[in-house]
């Protein structure tokens, strides 16, 4: 009879050793979402780098608008020179 105690003791034993590493990697798991969670400083410090990143492209877009008009100045320079000298211009 003690060797049928034994037995069942040796395969609760082996199965509690399977349930206790389950916990250690929950444990682990935990550990790890604690360490990676986002707080509200990250999130403010995401919102500043797209905010400077907005600027930089409105900046940069109104940039290009004031080129571009003053490439279509300069174009009608060009027609209006070629008209006078009598040159007709290819694109």
């Amino acid at each position: 009879m003690n060797q049928d105690f034994s037995e069942l003791i040796e395969y609760l034993d082996k199965k509690f050793v399977n349930i206790d590493r389950q916990f250690i990697n929950i444990d682990k798991q935990l550990v790890d979402l604690k360490e990676n969670k986002s707080d509200k400083s990250d999130v403010s410090e995401l919102r500043t780098a797209l905010d400077v990143h907005a600027k930089k492209a409105d900046t940069s877009f109104g940039e290009m608008v004031v080129l571009s008009h003053e490439v279509d100045r300069h174009e009608r320079w060009f027609q209006q020179i070629a008209k006078k000298i009598d040159i007709k211009l290819e694109y």
